[in-house]
């Protein structure tokens, strides 16, 4: 699926994207630096109803979110793996622990270490168009 979306619809395409991938929990953001990862998280964390300050976990690694869902508390992980040098060292950091907890997780940089992502994965790739709009295409596991 391909959307073309102007920063002003984000709010839209997050309700449209959990109609499409609310299954999944494993989510790879693909895209250049400036590409709009860190804003299109933020705009589906906020669909979710995640009410704290959200921003990049360049340097955190992993940011841990709250949102209530079916009346119990559920988790977020904003994950960026940016900064980590090799799988070790993302292992290390406890992105894995994230994976296998069940809770939604949202990953930058995912090339960085490919083998973590299984069949299960949907993969976002993020190309600006402009200043304000991006492609988004969205790959959901057959």
């Amino acid at each position: 699926m391909e959307f073309q979306v102007h920063k002003d619809q984000l709010s839209s395409f997050a309700r449209e994207f959990w109609q499409l991938a609310d299954a999944y929990r494993l989510f790879a953001f693909h895209g250049e630096m400036g590409a709009g990862k860190t804003t299109t998280i933020t705009a589906l964390c906020e669909s979710k109803g995640v009410k704290e300050a959200m921003g990049s976990p360049t340097f955190s690694i992993i940011n841990e979110y709250a949102y209530e869902e079916g009346g119990s508390l559920q988790k977020i992980y904003h994950i960026d793996l940016y900064r980590l040098k090799d799988e070790e060292e993302i292992i290390r950091a406890g992105v894995e622990d994230c994976f296998y907890s069940g809770a939604v997780c949202l990953v930058e940089w995912p090339e960085k270490a490919p083998q973590l992502f299984d069949e299960n994965t949907v993969h976002i790739y993020l190309e600006p168009v402009s200043e304000t709009e991006r492609i988004i295409k969205i790959e959901l596991p057959s």
